[in-house]
C-alpha cells in the first residue's frame, strides 16, 4: 500500500518538475529573443549599443540553463531511485 501511494505520490512530483522544466524553457526562450532583438537595434554608427542588457540577459539564459539543468538531474535520480 505503501509503495502505490509512494509511486503516485513520485509521478506527481516528476510531473511538476517537468511543468517547471516547461516554465523555465518559457522563460530562456523569452529571454534570448530579448538579447536577439537588442542585438539587431544596436547600430555602430549611430553609438547605439546596449552591452549591460545585453549582458544581464545572458547571465539570465544561464541561469535559467542551470535551473533546468538541476531538475531534469533531480527527475533522474528519482527515476532511478525507485
Amino acid at each position: 500500500m505503501t509503495s502505490q501511494l509512494d509511486g503516485e505520490s513520485l509521478c506527481r512530483e516528476i510531473e511538476a518538475l517537468n511543468e517547471e522544466i516547461r516554465k523555465l524553457e518559457k522563460q530562456k526562450k523569452e529571454c534570448m529573443q530579448k538579447i536577439i532583438e537588442l542585438r539587431n537595434q544596436e547600430n555602430p554608427a549611430e553609438g547605439k549599443f546596449f552591452p549591460e542588457k545585453i549582458f544581464a540577459l545572458q547571465q539570465e539564459k544561464l541561469r535559467l540553463e542551470v535551473e533546468i539543468d538541476l531538475r531534469r538531474k533531480k527527475i533522474n535520480r528519482l527515476t532511478y531511485k525507485y
